[in-house]
């Protein structure tokens, strides 16, 4: 089974409902997966937008995500009590923070990209930021699940 990401708030390359943006409600939309690679001990997530005006822009970085999970839950990041950790996104926050993309700049991808990994538990401060998380996450990625939502203002 081929590992695939999917979101019940928006298709694949469609635009993501304004409640998920800095606009909106900022909320974490849900993400479920199916195909977890065989050996996944964790998922590793990112979102970021290639289309940012300073260049890549990551909106979100998770990373300890159980391996036996098979989703993540709307508003996510504001759960009183989870098992996963947030790093520093590029806006300074270690939660989610959804588009907010400059009027007049177009359409902006996200890219919401789940990775699977051969460890259980990674040690990275959130300080770190989420580009350097995400790096040494990689280190471990056995696949690799993708979903691009939209957003234009």
């Amino acid at each position: 089974m081929t590992f695939s990401l999917i979101s019940p708030a928006f298709a694949d390359g469609q635009p993501i409902p304004q409640k998920y943006t800095r606009i909106g409600e900022n909320l974490f939309p849900p993400l479920k997966w199916t195909g977890t690679p065989e050996g996944t001990q964790s998922f590793a997530l990112v979102v970021e937008d290639p289309d940012a005006v300073s260049g890549l822009f990551r909106h979100c970085a998770i990373i300890n995500i159980p391996g036996h999970w098979t989703e993540l839950p709307q508003a996510v990041d504001t759960a009183p009590d989870h098992s996963i950790k947030f790093i520093k996104n590029d806006f300074g926050n270690a939660r989610y923070d959804g588009p907010q993309p400059p009027a007049g700049t177009g359409v902006h991808h996200y890219r919401f990209r789940l990775a699977a990994l051969d460890a259980g538990n990674l040690s990275i401060p959130e300080e770190v930021g989420a580009a350097e998380a995400w790096k040494r996450a990689r280190k471990h990625m056995i696949d690799e699940a993708v979903i691009v939502g939209t957003y234009e203002r």
